[in-house]
């Protein structure tokens, strides 16, 4: 009798690490426009904020006075950081401009009030591409 032993594979095959490399270059190519729509949403985000902390300006006016402050009425301050250029308030709308991104320099944020009663509510739009834009904001 000859005795006759099994060879016990060890490590992987050839075909089964390229496999898995193809594995991980496809789902990185479908991560990667993903990831970078996310970190443009993310500065979006902070341009909606800056445009925001005018909000409390506009309706302490309209709570004391009865009326939507003018231009020279409203002093914002600046609101200018690394993704926003500039905020500013028209009499009418707060915008508020984007900056620092390619895919939305120069690109606005508006904040419009409309009056109901003591309560102001605000309806926001802009030249930002929607799919950029918070989800209360499209």
């Amino acid at each position: 009798m000859k005795n006759v032993s099994k060879k016990v594979q060890q490590g992987f095959t050839l075909i089964e690490l390229m496999i898995v490399v193809a594995i991980i270059g496809i789902l990185a190519a479908v991560a990667l426009p993903a990831y970078k729509d996310y970190t443009v949403r993310a500065k979006v985000t902070e341009v909606v904020l800056a445009a925001s902390a005018g909000k409390d300006a506009v309706a302490e006016h309209y709570n004391y006075k009865g009326t939507l402050p003018t231009t020279a009425e409203l002093n914002l301050g600046t609101q200018a950081s690394q993704y926003v250029s500039s905020v500013g308030w028209s009499g009418t709308v707060l915008t508020a401009t984007a900056t620092g991104e390619t895919k939305i320099n120069g690109s606005t944020i508006t904040l419009t009030p409309s009056a109901s009663g003591d309560v102001l509510n605000w309806v926001c739009s802009g030249t930002i591409a929607a799919q950029y834009r918070p989800a209360s904001c499209k």
